[in-house]
């Protein structure tokens, strides 16, 4: 018999991408002077009976036929009726607001993301908000599973391009060949260089799937346009290339392509339409990629922080943070356990404590400063519970001194010029910071390095601190001034998931792999191993 509620979620690792491609025909003419600027915006039906808005794609300039390459990706439950609503708007200013008075309304089409799976393509009239036709327009939805999620980069520029009456020079990829005689159009840069022979476009990034197919042999067709305000673009030139092509263009930098105007060859002087310069093609690495490809996430040398100051408690009181219970657990291990059995995949741990004793601020946890590390999460647990009945508590809290520790191995390992190596702090503590102004001083210092620090707040203190270091909606500052070059600080309060392991865990880790994937970018930095695709043209 069937029991009440949602159906839970799949397991974060089984769920299934799915990437939906959005194309509109004859939509409704609502400028007097030039055709509509069409946007679709994609919105789910959530548990509380509102419509959220995932995303939306990019507005196209006077086009009536818009196929918009910004697709959207939807993460797909088999088991879970997923409602969905596109809807259409023409966009008249740069408010974001669809409901802005000055934005009209195109229509839209609701189903549900089962439907289109199943049916892979459909095709609908766009709807007024009463269900009435919009009058005119139909939007064409295309589904595909997301199973290579690799990416390129790419900086295009050109020079000598045919002169125009009016330059506006757009630049636009067509792809792939899957005929003699047919190509799929599916990307398009909507940024217009003017009056400029020799344009240089905004870089831009996008799938290996989209472009190629995933296939690096594939042709690829690419094509250079006169830009005119009512969407009439004429075209100047083209060329045809692989994606392998540009990846292994010769010894030459930038690799060149020439343009050709067909209509155009039968003139006996005509050499080309210009030359478009691919000058930089790299592929975006992920944060598997660097795993696969040989990186190591280190938590050695000081990865596990134990703070043993004395705001904690007396460990033999039951009021402890410290304190073990006849079950053998207290905060402390719970946290190394849960976090540690995750990351111990990756690099043997190397405990070290926190101190503020004159004698020391940091210290190993096995006594051995030769040889700190400990066999495998367990070695790490044995060596708090030995350690913990001789050590005398101390205070204050000093954070930076194992900060700059770390930041030492992290800054040799830059020097390899090679994503070999990347650091990962993780501290425990009870959240009473005693050297705020030098630990942001060392954050920010740190946030230039291959490393990244992860805060478990235990106990039931003040967290404000850690959350101020924990900067997600701003980067974090020295008292300088000095901002840090990315966010390298995630804070998670224990109680908040004492009794899921699991969650914690996850909660922790979550931010990890993109400060991986997006420091190693940063610095065009290339797995040490990982050989299948050059990562540059230059």
């Amino acid at each position: 018999m069937a029991t009440g509620g949602p159906p839970a979620p799949s397991p974060p690792n089984l769920v299934t991408k799915v990437e939906l491609t959005i194309s509109c025909e004859n939509l409704m003419d609502m400028d007097f002077f030039s055709k509509s600027d069409p946007v679709c915006a994609l919105f789910l039906y959530t548990p509380d009976s509102i419509w959220y808005e995932l995303g939306r794609t990019e507005t196209i300039q006077n086009c009536l036929n818009p196929k918009f390459s910004k697709k959207f990706v939807v993460d797909y439950y088999f088991e879970t009726v997923q409602r969905l609503k596109f809807s259409v708007y023409d966009i008249d200013n740069d408010s974001h607001d669809l409901n802005d008075c000055d934005h009209d309304f195109l229509g839209e089409f609701e189903c549900t993301l089962g439907q289109i799976v199943s049916n892979r393509q459909m095709t609908q009239p766009l709807l007024l908000t009463n269900k009435e036709p919009a009058g005119r327009g139909t939007i064409t939805i295309f589904a595909e599973e997301v199973t290579d999620t690799r990416v390129a980069n790419f900086e295009v520029s050109a020079r000598g391009l045919d002169k125009k009456v009016i330059l506006g020079y757009l630049f636009n990829v067509t792809n792939l060949q899957v005929t003699d005689d047919f190509w799929l159009i599916f990307y398009l840069i909507l940024q217009v260089v003017h009056n400029n022979r020799n344009p240089v476009w905004i870089p831009f990034c996008i799938t290996l799937r989209s472009l190629c197919d995933g296939d690096l042999e594939k042709p690829i067709k690419v094509k250079c346009y006169d830009h005119y305000v009512n969407g009439s673009h004429e075209l100047i030139g083209t060329f045809k290339a692989s994606l392998a092509e540009m990846l292994h263009a010769g010894c030459t930098f930038p690799a060149e392509f020439q343009c050709f105007n067909e209509q155009k060859l039968r003139k006996g002087n005509y050499k080309n339409s210009g030359v478009i310069c691919i000058r930089r093609c790299q592929k975006v690495y992920s944060f598997l990629d660097y795993i696969l490809g040989g990186c190591q996430i280190n938590f050695t040398v000081g990865s596990i922080a134990i703070d043993f100051t004395q705001s904690n408690g007396v460990p033999s009181s039951p009021n402890s943070l410290h304190y073990t219970s006849p079950e053998g657990f207290n905060e402390y291990l719970h946290a190394i356990w849960a976090v540690g059995h995750v990351v111990q995949d990756y690099n043997s741990s190397a405990p070290l404590c926190i101190s503020s004793q004159q004698v020391s601020h940091m210290f190993p946890v096995n006594f051995n400063p030769s040889d700190p590390f400990c066999a495998g999460i367990e070695g790490v647990v044995q060596a708090y519970q030995q350690c913990l009945p001789c050590v005398e508590l101390w205070g204050p809290t000093n954070l930076s001194p194992i900060i700059k520790h770390v930041s030492c191995f992290a800054r040799q390992a830059l020097h390899q010029n090679l994503a070999a190596e990347y650091f990962v702090l993780l501290i425990i503590t009870d959240g009473i910071v005693s050297d705020m102004d030098q630990t942001r001083r060392a954050i920010v210092k740190a946030s230039h390095l291959p490393m990244s620090i992860i805060i478990v707040g235990v106990g039931a203190a003040d967290f404000r601190a850690m959350e101020f270091l924990d900067s997600d909606d701003h980067l974090l500052r020295s008292p300088s001034g000095k901002a840090a070059t990315r966010d390298i600080v995630q804070f998670v309060p224990f109680r908040k998931f004492q009794d899921n392991r699991v969650a914690l865990a996850q909660s922790v880790l979550a931010e990890l792999p993109d400060q991986v994937a997006s420091f190693f970018r940063a610095y065009k930095l290339k797995p040490p191993n990982l050989t299948d695709v050059p990562e540059t043209t230059q």
